[in-house]
C-alpha cells in the first residue's frame, strides 16, 4: 500500500476508534476529546490528496498531514495535562456550569451547554489497571504516526508512494 493511502488510513483510524468506544464499551467524549479528532480527519485529507497529486508535491501533502496528527498529539498532552490537575482546561465546555448571573433555576438550566456531558478532567481509561488514559494513548500513538509520516515522506520524496 502506498504510503500516502496507509497515512491516510491510519490517520483516519485513530478517530473512527474513537467513535467506536463511545458506542462499545460506552465511553463519554469530553470537549478536549472531541478537539483531539479534527487534525486526524484533516491528517487524513491531506494524506489522500497526496497520493493523487504528482510526486513532486506529495512530500509536502504528507509532511502536512504529519503536521496535523502532531497537532492532535499536541492537545492530547494539554489532555492528559487536564486530567493530571497540571492545569485547567481552556475551553469553557470542559468546565462545571456555574450559576453567573443567572437568577433562577430556569436561567442556570438555559445557560448549561448541551454535550459533552463528560469533564475534562475525570480520566477514561479504556484498560482496567493499566494507568494510562485515552487521552494518553492519543498522545503516544500521534507521536508515534506523525513520525513515521515524516520519516516516510522523506524517504518517499524523491517519488515512490
Amino acid at each position: 500500500m502506498p504510503t500516502s493511502f496507509l497515512a491516510a488510513f491510519l490517520a483516519a483510524a485513530a478517530p473512527l476508534l474513537a467513535m467506536g468506544f463511545e458506542r462499545w464499551p460506552g465511553l463519554a467524549p469530553c470537549a478536549l476529546c472531541l478537539w483531539q479528532r479534527w487534525p486526524y480527519w484533516a491528517a487524513a485529507a491531506l494524506a489522500l490528496l497526496a497520493g493523487l497529486v504528482p510526486s513532486g508535491k506529495r512530500v509536502w501533502l504528507l509532511r502536512g498531514a504529519a503536521l496535523l496528527v502532531a497537532v492532535s498529539g499536541a492537545i492530547a498532552a494539554l489532555h492528559v495535562g487536564v486530567e493530571q490537575g497540571w492545569w485547567p482546561s481552556p475551553l469553557p465546555a470542559c468546565l462545571a456550569p456555574g450559576v453567573g448571573s443567572a437568577t433562577s433555576v430556569d436561567d442556570l438550566l438555559r445557560n448549561m451547554t448541551p454535550l459533552p456531558s463528560k469533564p475534562c478532567d475525570e480520566p477514561a481509561y479504556l484498560i482496567p489497571g493499566l494507568p494510562l488514559s485515552i487521552a494518553g494513548m492519543n498522545l503516544i500513538y500521534a507521536l508515534l504516526l506523525s513520525a513515521w509520516i515524516l520519516r516516510r515522506a522523506g524517504r518517499d520524496g524523491a517519488g515512490r508512494s
